[in-house]
Parts: structure tokens; sequence; C-alpha cells
């Protein structure tokens, strides 16, 4: 089995280290990865309103193009040695999507890659970034009414990511389906049958659309997460359905890169 990473930031992140390029690769190489997918946080879309207080979540759309031919010099750099492959992991924003789609049809003929992500949630006429820190989550759990609700919310918004045209160069792969319990050991909670079965419905929407489930370690490195963003009955659904689960490290620093890979193997082969 190819030995690969397919999620990996760059020092084109804004809120991530300045590792160069090449350190990533590098690490990657040392730890005995045959492909790597860099997959920089796309820049949000022009008329959104970043809602954290930097506004730092995403790529400036001005760096664009400087990222594409800094990755193409180094597909270049590294041929023979490794697979690079051009990605982004793009957000999936309610109310947003004819500017997401008409964004993947200008870049998305130079990529090889993607990961579709849920990280804001619509709260009536604003967004909160829900795993920007605890408070945001908080704030979340008081706009819908208690956690269980913002369980509710965010299933439903993945839902709606995976079912959702957003043109010929969607991207296939669903980031972290379980980042809404990136805080989970502050605000504990067991699915209900009720969120089991919306989590469960977009199971089946990935499988219905041709679609992968990002494999996300960056949980473990999460003090309130603590765990892969992948509950185990939904790998199991998953490998049922003949779901391709991609191992993603989500490193936003070259240490990372590879992070707890012998977990995900534990994952996709128990």
């Amino acid at each position: 089995m190819e030995k690969r990473d397919a999620h990996i930031h760059t020092p084109f992140c804004p809120h991530g280290s300045k590792d160069a390029l090449k350190e990533y690769v590098e690490k990657a190489l040392e730890r005995g990865f045959d492909s790597i997918t860099f997959t920089e946080h796309a820049p949000l879309p022009p008329s959104f309103q970043d809602p954290v207080p930097l506004q730092d979540s995403a790529m400036d759309l001005r760096q664009m193009e400087v990222y594409l031919e800094r990755l193409s010099q180094l597909k270049k750099e590294y041929d023979g040695q490794i697979s690079i492959l051009t990605g982004l992991e793009t957000d999936f924003i309610t109310g947003y999507e004819e500017e997401t789609a008409a964004f993947l049809n200008t870049y998305g003929p130079s990529l090889d890659d993607g990961i579709l992500s849920v990280h804001f949630l619509k709260t009536g006429p604003s967004y909160i970034c829900l795993d920007f820190d605890e408070h945001a989550f908080q704030q979340l759990a008081a706009h819908f009414g208690s956690v269980e609700a913002v369980y509710e919310q965010y299933y439903e918004t993945v839902y709606s990511s995976i079912v959702t045209p957003l043109g010929p160069f969607k991207p296939k792969r669903v980031g972290h389906i379980t980042l809404v319990k990136k805080f989970a050991r502050l605000f504990p909670y067991s699915m209900s049958p009720q969120i089991r079965e919306l989590a469960a419905r977009c199971l089946d929407a990935v499988k219905e659309h041709g679609m992968e489930l990002d494999v996300n370690t960056s949980g473990l490195r999460k003090k309130f997460a603590g765990e892969v963003y992948m509950e185990d009955w939904m790998a199991e659904t998953a490998k049922q359905k003949k779901i391709p689960l991609i191992f993603g490290s989500d490193a936003h620093q070259a240490e990372d890169v590879g992070s707890s890979y012998e977990t995900y193997k534990s994952i996709i082969t128990s």
C-alpha cells in the first residue's frame, strides 16, 4: 500500500508555522512516505467576513498563483523521490455556494487533489468558526441551545457540503468528519440516536457521490479532543461501504507530517 499523507498545510497558512515547503517534504521522506498532498486552506469567498479575530483562517487570494507556482517547482525538484500533489482544503460555507463554485472553476484545473471541510456554522446573519477555540464553541452552544444542537447543525452542514453541486472541480474528500468533537473533553457529549442518524446519512451521501473520507489524526494532538477525527463505527461503516479512507495528518508544521500514521493503519486494517 502506498504510504501517503494527503492533508498537509504550508507556510501559506496564516495561522500555521512558517516552516518551509522543503521542510515538509524532507520530513515526509524521512518518515518513509511515497506521496503527499499539500492542501492549504483555500481563500475564503471575497464577500465572506472571516469571523475569527485576526481573520487568518485561510490563504489570501492574492497568494494563489504563487502557491501553485511554488508547488510546481517543488514537484520538479523532488521528481523521482516522492510524489507531490497540489491541493486545497476548501471551506463549504452555507450561503456562499456560488462563490465557492466559481473559485473552484477558476483554480480547479491546476489542482491534483482536494478536501472539502466545514469549519464555519451559520448563526443567523453571521457565522462562527466552530474549531477556533472553546469560547467559540460555547457561543455556538448558546446560540443553538445545546451541545447536541451544535452537533445537529454541524452534520446538517456536512451533509449539504456533500450533496451540493459545486461544479466539476468539487473536492472529492470530506475533511475531518468529527471536527465538531474538537472540544469534547470540555463539552462531553455522546451521539444520540438522532445525531448518529445524521452522521450516518453523511456517510451514505459520501458513498452515493463517490467521495472519500479524510482520516484526520490531528485530533490526537488537540488537548480537548484526544482522538482521531473519525468514530470507530464510522470507519467500520465506511469500510463496509467501500468508501476510501485516506490518511491526513493535517500538519501545520513540518514536525507533524505523518503524525500517528500507525493509528490510521490500525483503523483501516482492524
